[in-house]
């Protein structure tokens, strides 16, 4: 068994972090073996380079390697790509195409961004894993593949399988043996390495001297965040050998190659609610709205109270009357000699309900109000659909999305409003 050093020798890894020593001896320890692995790390910490080293350590080490980025292939391609395809299959199948699992057979394969694969393919995947099966597109015989697969992926697994987006049983099957790769900032004591092996690179592939960092730079090189990783961290190295005249670089020269660092920012704490302007501003007219109706309704009683008390306005609830417009006493619809006229139905003292056909005429008003909401309610509505969909350049599924209601719902809205 190769030891760790010299397999970072052998495929130029620098460092001497913990956490990426036992990624490595991890590595080491499954490569003689047929187990799934997974690689998980966050975007351009080098997951590329755990499955090629497997495959040098397998007894596969002889047969073929194929990388596949599953992110970079359509989602209507990928199911040929991996699995081949028959002539005729479907438009623009001119000849009988081999898949990579078909050509990799007695080899690996690499899937990195595995967590993009659709469900259809993941499905057509887990039974590779299961039983080394796989059908092309197009036909219906059943082959047969020998192959190591390695993926790799930077999203939250759990998360999306919460979420739907990815089979709990394909996790499960893939990452038989987890390796996880840490991000550059819990490897401060290898940034600066890495930083000069970059610089000594470009030196030498664009013939100028290696640049070098002053102490102040240094500092600030290693206390910078690198969301983006060993990839930011490379082409930081290769935009300041190019276009720095001095090769003593300090932390204000370095600075500005960066983008912000925001590390001492608060964090963002997600909620269930979605993060764009639109939709906070949704929610506040949501709110207006219902108060509005709250309000509409104790609107409506106090008017039923004043059409069956008359000139009574002592009887009326005044906590109604204060929650409505305030302190009575400020109010002079509510004076013991009331300014404005208040319709009064002609009733006995026997006859405490109204007659039928008073009714149309004691609840007009309160229709009127009614009437009044409803509009006002549909008006917003509205212009919450107009502005969805102008957002979501009349996209309807998406402006259905953020509105929180159904693609069929919305299409009925804009044939109601003639959008």
């Amino acid at each position: 068994m190769e030891s760790i050093q010299s397999i970072k020798q052998r495929f130029e890894i620098i460092g001497n972090d913990a956490k990426l020593n036992r990624a490595l001896e991890k590595a080491i320890q499954v490569a003689p073996t047929d187990i799934s692995v997974l690689v998980v790390g966050e975007s351009g910490v080098g997951k590329e380079s755990i499955p090629k080293i497997i495959h040098s350590l397998s007894h596969r080490k002889h047969g073929k390697y194929i990388a596949v980025n599953c992110g970079a292939i359509p989602e209507g391609t990928i199911d040929s790509e991996l699995f081949g395809h028959e002539k005729g299959s479907f438009t623009g199948a001119t000849n009988t195409r081999e898949g990579y699992f078909e050509v990799a057979d007695g080899g690996t394969i690499f899937l990195d961004e595995v967590g993009e694969l659709p469900l259809t393919t993941q499905v057509r995947l887990l039974r590779v894993l299961e039983n080394g099966e796989f059908i092309k597109v197009g036909s219906s015989k059943v082959q047969k593949t020998n192959v190591r697969i390695v993926a790799a992926t930077n999203v939250n697994m759990h998360e999306a399988i919460e979420k739907g987006k990815f089979r709990e049983d394909l996790y499960y099957r893939l990452s038989t043996v987890e390796i996880g790769l840490p991000p550059l900032r819990e490897r401060k004591e290898d940034i600066h390495l890495l930083f000069r092996k970059f610089a000594s690179d470009f030196a030498h592939k664009y013939k100028m001297p290696p640049i070098k960092l002053e102490e102040d730079a240094v500092r600030y090189l290693v206390n910078y965040r690198w969301s983006g990783n060993i990839r930011q961290l490379r082409n930081a190295a290769e935009q300041i050998s190019v276009l720095e005249t001095k090769r003593d670089i300090s932390a204000t020269a370095l600075a500005s190659y960066l983008p912000l660092d925001n590390r001492n920012l608060p964090s963002i704490v997600p909620n269930s609610k979605s993060d764009s302007d639109f939709s906070t501003e949704r929610d506040i007219l949501y709110k207006v709205l219902f108060d509005m109706k709250s309000d509409l309704n104790d609107l409506k009683k106090l008017t039923l109270e004043l059409m069956k008390n008359g000139k009574n306005t002592q009887d009326i609830n005044p906590s109604l009357i204060q929650k409505i417009y305030g302190k009575p006493e400020e109010n002079t619809l509510f004076n013991p000699e009331p300014a404005v006229a208040v319709y009064q139905p002609n009733v006995t003292s026997q006859q405490e309900e109204f007659h039928d056909d008073d009714t149309d005429q004691n609840y007009l008003f309160a229709e009127t109000v009614e009437e009044e909401e409803i509009l006002r309610l549909e008006q917003k509505e509205f212009e919450l659909i107009k502005k969805a969909l102008e957002r979501n350049k009349g996209k309807r599924k998406a402006a259905a999305d953020e509105l929180g209601i159904s693609e069929r719902t919305l299409y009925r809205k804009i044939k109601q409003f003639d959008l």
